[in-house]
């Protein structure tokens, strides 16, 4: 992944800059994201709502093998993606393991839905999207550069990821719940700042290649994703 950062204050030199420097390339770039995001948000949407059907519901619960074939297809599509820059720049590839890593996280997210009530699912998912439209104009409008924080945030999900696998082995604790994910919630809420601005580059300290229009699309979405569970987990929990 360190392919796709680039630091603007000690090689100011690289063509990632000079790009960024030119103000139809930069938006062109942010106009591919974006375009890019809603529509596996869109797509991600469409399997949720599938899954709010009973039949859906009982058939997904009576073959359990899909959940692990879904997570194969995520998890094999998010390390290619992730891990290799020929997958993630070259087209249609890209388009393709992007895809069928946004069908497959939305099978599991459906089927993580499907345990919580509809008025929950719709709750949090209009709690998120006014929250993402907050920090992305905050984003875009601060000065605080906050892809300065990227090794204090990679230390924060791995301490949030600990603290979910340790609370895992203990029974269910709504004072924890409500912890772990509003501890999530603040985490994943400054991830989307930072993978913003990441993608907006200029004189922030880390910037995203143009070229990596699928990586940067692709962090955006987990970071809508995770904020999302994280709201309807506190939701579910404070009950």
């Amino acid at each position: 992944m360190d392919e796709a950062m680039e630091s603007g204050q000690q090689y100011p030199e690289i063509d990632t800059m000079t790009a960024f420097s030119e103000k139809g390339v930069r938006l062109g770039f942010i106009r591919k994201v974006y375009g890019l995001l809603c529509t596996q948000l869109a797509i991600t949407s469409a399997i949720v709502g599938i899954f709010t059907m009973q039949s859906v519901k009982t058939y997904s619960v009576a073959h359990p093998e899909l959940f692990w074939i879904a997570f194969a297809i995520m998890l094999v599509t998010l390390i290619s993606m992730g891990c290799c820059s020929s997958v993630r720049r070259k087209s249609p590839m890209n388009i393709i393991f992007l895809g069928l890593f946004t069908i497959a996280e939305g099978f599991l997210l459906g089927a993580a839905t499907s345990y919580y009530d509809v008025n929950e699912v719709l709750l949090a998912v209009g709690i998120t999207f006014f929250l993402v439209l907050a920090l992305t104009i905050f984003a875009f409008q601060t000065k605080v550069d906050f892809t300065a924080f990227a090794g204090i945030l990679m230390v924060a999900v791995i301490c949030l990821f600990i603290f979910g696998l340790i609370a895992a082995f203990f029974p269910y604790s709504k004072t924890i719940n409500i912890v772990y994910a509003s501890l999530g919630a603040f985490i994943f809420s400054v991830y989307i700042i930072f993978d913003t601005q990441m993608m907006l580059g200029g004189t922030h300290k880390y910037a995203i290649s143009p070229e990596e229009y699928i990586f940067a699309s692709l962090n955006l979405y987990l970071d809508v994703i995770n904020l999302f569970m994280m709201i309807l987990s506190l939701g579910g929990g404070s009950k």
